[in-house]
């Protein structure tokens, strides 16, 4: 039996494939164990470098900075997806004077890095004009612009991919443009962009670790903080540890929320259930006017 693009492997390929898998999995768990050796020999598992981890301060510390990064990340996604969504639509307009000051924005946001932003936002803006910035804030709009930017290309593209006949079809049926954008194309797009979007959201949050630049106290802030710290030992390298274990268990928690939309999202809206005809159906010589 063939598949449509490749053929089914046989004993001779299915046992190369295992042969394979065996050696790349002896490879991998071969460097885990060097790396493993090499903390081990460098002294970086001695009790006195994970000491400071069972302090009650410090865990107040790292809670606050999660925090700190956790409420950064909440509402630079939010403006972000409305900033997304906003440009994307005047992008999409007809009107030649909605379309090119929206790509314009676009593009200027997208082509200036996101430390650029950050700086300017809360150095720049002060300096030069007097307008004072909170860090939070600083790092909040600077990921807005950023991220909301490459958003609004890919609510674009969304939107676009969508077959051009189901807005014609739409279009025919005598519905506006707005009802077109909204009952038709966008919860089709939506289906096609949430993978897009789920990893863009991941950036959003990763980048928060910018704001240590500009003094925020977010994790990667207080790692650093941490790590210098010549009462603790320099624990730099535990403390990034766990800095890193924290971000993957962020990430984790983002990509299992966004399965779990798109699962719904997949099985559409709950159909009705259905009556049973013996009960609607008409007795026996009461219909059709018997």
């Amino acid at each position: 039996m063939t598949s449509v693009l490749y053929d089914v492997p046989g004993p001779v390929a299915r046992s190369r494939n295992r042969i394979a898998g065996v050696l790349g999995i002896a490879v991998i768990v071969a460097v885990l164990a060097f790396v493993i050796y090499r903390f081990y020999d460098a002294g970086q598992f001695s009790p006195r470098l994970w000491e400071w981890i069972t302090y009650i301060n410090i865990q107040y510390l790292l809670l606050n900075a999660l925090w700190a990064t956790v409420s950064a990340f909440l509402v630079a996604a939010v403006l972000s997806l409305l900033f997304g969504a906003v440009f994307a639509a005047g992008r999409l307009s007809d009107h030649r004077w909605i379309s090119a000051p929206a790509t314009v924005v676009i593009e200027l946001f997208r082509a200036v890095p996101l430390l650029i932003l950050i700086f300017i936002l809360y150095y720049g803006l002060d300096r030069g004009l007097g307008i004072t910035i909170d860090a939070f804030w600083a790092v909040v709009l600077g990921l807005m612009l950023y991220n909301g930017s490459v958003l609004a290309e890919v609510f674009r593209a969304g939107v676009n991919a969508v077959p051009r006949g189901q807005r014609e079809a739409a279009y025919a049926l005598g519905l506006r443009k707005t009802q077109v954008m909204t009952s038709i194309l966008l919860p089709q797009a939506i289906r096609s962009m949430l993978p897009t979007i789920l990893s863009q959201l991941v950036v959003v949050l990763k980048d928060t670790a910018l704001g240590f630049i500009i003094l925020y106290p977010e994790l990667l802030y207080q790692a650093r903080f941490l790590g210098s710290q010549n009462q603790l030992g320099s624990p730099i390298l535990p403390v990034a540890l766990v800095i890193a274990v924290i971000y993957i268990g962020l990430c984790l928690i983002l990509t299992g929320i966004s399965r779990l939309v798109e699962k719904r999202l997949s099985q559409g809206p709950r159909k009705a259930k259905t009556a049973d005809p013996d009960l609607t159906a008409p007795p026996i010589g009461q219909g059709a006017g018997l």
